[in-house]
């Protein structure tokens, strides 16, 4: 059996807001931390029945680069499911959705 491996590094200012964040991963072909600006980790805890959720972003985050990391996770999300459930009714709504939250955000493509 293989074994991946995250490990994510949260740097702190005096008030424990972050101010720098990297990633890396056993399986990622970059061997060096990357760092990040922003991150949502949920998962699943099955005996509790509930999601359990890390929302962090830097100080520095810029406000359009946050609405496109928004709009990006929502149509990740909607991909997910989909791969999971085989849910295409509820999927095609959160696209249209996605794309109206783009055009609302001024993210357009």
């Amino acid at each position: 059996m293989k074994t991946a491996e995250v490990k994510l590094i949260v740097k702190l200012d005096e008030h424990n807001l972050p101010e720098t964040m990297t990633w890396e991963s056993t399986d990622s072909v970059n061997k060096e931390a990357i760092p990040i600006k922003a991150m949502n980790l949920c998962v699943w805890d099955h005996n509790y029945q509930n999601t359990m959720h890390l929302n962090l972003w830097t100080k520095d985050m810029p406000v359009d680069e946050m609405k496109r990391f928004f709009h990006e996770t929502l149509m990740t999300l909607g991909d997910s499911f989909l791969k999971a459930t085989g849910e295409t009714n509820i999927v095609e709504d959160l696209r249209d959705y996605c794309a109206h939250f783009a055009e609302k955000m001024e993210i357009m493509k």
